[in-house]
């Protein structure tokens, strides 16, 4: 018989990613429960958003719904985080949309790099 409760994904988190949480939390008042969803999605192993490529990792990217502006995904909030193997993802970052435009792949190498030299 299968085991039916499979293990839960382990998800941790960049330096870089904690930083721009604090600062988005403070900017944002529902950032927490916009972002928590997505959180969970990754804790069940599910894989939402897009892949980036020339990354070098399986990257993907997440658009977020911003609760605190009204003008959907487009101005809302974009993830970035990394399946290191299907029992663990790394966030790498996330940032609003409207304070910042796309990040780079050679950006995304980076921060990997420097979580993975500590």
């Amino acid at each position: 018989m299968a085991d039916e409760t499979a293990e839960p994904v382990r998800v941790e988190f960049t330096l870089e990613f904690k930083r721009n949480v604090r600062q988005l939390s403070k900017k944002y008042r529902h950032f927490q429960a916009d972002v928590q969803p997505i959180i969970s999605q990754l804790e069940t192993g599910s894989t939402p958003g897009d892949q980036i490529p020339r990354t070098g990792y399986m990257v993907f990217k997440v658009r977020i719904k911003n609760s605190d502006i009204q003008k959907g995904k487009r101005s809302g909030y974009r993830m970035i985080y990394a399946l290191e193997s299907p029992e663990r993802a790394l966030l790498i970052t996330i940032y609003s949309k409207t304070d910042q435009g796309d990040i780079s792949a050679q950006k995304i190498r980076r921060i990997i790099a420097e979580y993975e030299s500590r």
